[in-house]
């Protein structure tokens, strides 16, 4: 469904923004190139030999210009520049984002820009000028920390420059995190209780810890089909995400999201956002989007293909492939997968804006209460929360309850 001219009426309080706005207002920024497709990756990301930058740099501004007019002074918590390998931007597209999101809405005092960046000494030697241009956090993919798992993950860096590119985000950001992949083939739990010691050791106030998943449509995809490919089967990849949730609770970094750890205080506010079932403004190829305007939930989506996406921005003033409302079982079944995979769970007060119903009388009651007694689910006066063995399980959890 294409998208008309406009969000709505310029309004900076829409019909049941206030109670979402207590879950965050965020920005995502989409840059789809990156110098090589990591075999393990789905995600909308392009190689490309040539980037107009300055063109590039214009469509985005006239997509986020077109994003801003249904929801313009707003109060902003946070701005994401993903991708893709957003540290391949220009710092001069990242600094025009920023302002030109200030033009549009008020920003929080805190508010958090982040932009994601690849431990190569390329993107690394441009962390003083993404600093200069307004991020304030940025969260690298390190994805491992030797030699050999880096090659087999197909990465460009070695464990020297991710080591070194993390002494530089030190010098440069008082806020920063890194990600690692773990469950990947032959790795047994000393090893990764090792890689786990010496993650730690780095400092960083912010861990994603994701196990090694094989999608469809990407290279390791392949590669398992033809029997070429063995990851750690599900005992096992258990035993490594037990032993995950150890060692960084001993650590004093718990996991406040299933794959995400922190310091109390530290936690990612804009993927919060997501979870909490916020809105967020998505911009960029592919980028996805949820604006709560005149009461109704909207669902957005651009274009994927790099160049059509850029093509129909010029053309358009943006290129969005989906504007449409949800209905309140979407709602529900949106916030329930993104909220469950939190600590903290689904607030009460999210469940009722959402779907005009309380927790009780928006999900069938017996399969609620199997659950609850079953021990995979809480249910009190604050809302509805997996417990850890219901995180392990959300997805069989999940399937029951809608």
């Amino acid at each position: 469904m294409t998208a008309p001219a406009t969000l709505g009426p310029d309004t900076a309080v829409a019909r049941g923004e206030d109670a979402v706005s207590k879950r965050g207002f965020g920005l995502y920024v989409h840059w789809p190139f990156c110098l090589s497709k990591c075999p393990y990756c789905d995600f909308n990301s392009h190689v490309r030999a040539k980037i107009d930058q300055a063109r590039w740099r214009r469509a985005l501004l006239a997509e986020l210009d077109h994003y801003a007019k249904g929801t313009a002074g707003r109060r902003l918590t946070s701005i994401f520049f993903g991708g893709g390998t957003p540290s391949l931007m220009a710092p001069e597209t990242v600094g025009a984002a920023i302002e030109r999101a200030g033009q549009h809405w008020r920003f929080a005092h805190d508010i958090e820009i982040t932009l994601e960046a690849n431990p190569t000494s390329v993107e690394a030697g441009r962390f003083a000028a993404f600093r200069a241009a307004g991020i304030n956090r940025v969260s690298l993919g390190v994805q491992a920390l030797d030699d050999e798992a880096l090659g087999f993950l197909g990465r460009q860096h070695s464990a020297a420059e991710a080591r070194q590119a993390l002494d530089i985000a030190r010098r440069h950001f008082t806020r920063w995190s890194f990600d690692l992949i773990y469950a990947r083939p032959g790795q047994d739990t000393p090893a990764w209780r090792a890689e786990l010691a010496r993650a730690l050791a780095e400092g960083a106030e912010h861990l994603s810890l994701y196990q090694l998943t094989i999608e469809e449509g990407t290279a390791f995809h392949g590669a398992a089909r033809r029997g070429e490919l063995h990851v750690p089967g599900e005992a096992q990849a258990a035993n490594l995400y037990e032993l995950t949730q150890e060692v960084l609770d001993a650590a004093g970094m718990p996991a406040y999201e299933i794959s995400n750890h922190a310091r109390p205080g530290a936690e990612g506010q804009h993927n919060l956002t997501y979870w909490r079932y916020g809105d967020y403004a998505g911009v960029g190829p592919g980028a996805h989007g949820r604006l709560t305007l005149d009461g109704h939930k909207i669902a957005t989506r651009q274009h994927r293909a790099p160049e059509a996406w850029l093509e129909a921005v010029e053309r358009d003033g943006h290129a969005t492939r989906t504007h449409q409302p949800l209905p309140r079982a979407d709602r529900l079944a949106e916030l329930l997968m993104m909220g469950l995979r939190l600590r903290e769970g689904v607030d009460r007060a999210a469940v009722r804006c959402e779907t005009g119903q309380d927790i009780e009388d928006a999900l069938p009651v017996r399969e609620l209460h199997l659950l609850v007694e079953g021990g995979f689910l809480e249910l009190d006066a604050r809302g509805l929360r997996a417990t850890a063995a219901g995180r392990t399980r959300l997805n069989a959890v999940l399937a029951r309850l809608l």
